[in-house]
């Protein structure tokens, strides 16, 4: 009952718009968080001066927050986007395993206009390689496959191959995993999602970089912070 309940929850709203309500105070957020449940889940960081929003929305994958980017971002300009998407599209890989070839292009093609999209509203943007994952639970063996970790390395390769002027790639895999490649278990909530312990270090590891973006984006623009 329940997953026939979220089946049709989705038909009705499929690209998550009613479970977010942008409030109009935020016109010119310090940073905001965008992508699936890993974005939804990621604290603001203690260190950061002003408003902060957090659009990230469970299970959602490339397409949904690329097609819900203009209705989210209409009343938004945000100085500093934070995205972390993709593993909804790539772990869909075992249950469509003739259509890899397209999951994993069409997740890189998404991720690009997501990126392109926040660079023409004037953000700097900050994209997060896809996280790495955890150990593999038994409950997760029939729905899983060896297919899905080359496919997140190939999405993290073009996520790389981003940086510019005004693009940051956040190379969270270096920070994340121990020798093995796994997701270090301090770090991990479960497979797919990050500890406090995760998000923590992450931002201990982001504060350098942002800091230094948010004080160019009010040496470029200071009027903007009077609003």
């Amino acid at each position: 009952m329940h997953y026939y309940t979220e089946a049709n929850a989705i038909r009705l709203d499929p690209l998550g718009l009613k479970q977010l309500e942008v409030p109009k105070n935020h016109r010119q957020p310090s940073i905001v968080f965008y992508g699936d449940s890993r974005a939804a889940q990621w604290p603001k960081p203690s260190w950061v001066a002003g408003e902060s929003l957090n659009l990230g929305i469970d299970d959602q994958t490339t397409e949904q927050v690329l097609l819900r980017f203009n209705d989210h971002f209409a009343q938004i300009r945000p100085k500093v986007v934070v995205i972390q998407v993709g593993i909804n599209d790539l772990k869909a890989i075992p249950l469509f395993p003739l259509s890899e070839d397209k999951i994993v292009e069409t997740c890189k093609e998404n991720i690009g206009k997501i990126v392109s999209l926040c660079r023409e509203r004037g953000a700097h943007v900050v994209v997060t390689t896809i996280f790495p994952v955890g150990k593999l639970p038994i409950g997760r063996r029939m729905v899983w496959s060896d297919r899905v970790a080359p496919a997140i390395d190939s999405v993290n390769h073009f996520i790389l191959s981003l940086g510019s002027d005004d693009v940051t790639v956040f190379n969270t895999t270096t920070i994340l995993t121990g020798k093995d490649g796994i997701l270090i278990s301090a770090y991990s909530r479960d497979f797919l999602h990050l500890s406090a312990a995760g998000y923590e270090r992450l931002n201990e590891k982001l504060r350098d970089q942002i800091d230094l973006l948010l004080q160019a984006a009010i040496a470029t623009n200071p009027a903007s912070n009077r609003k």
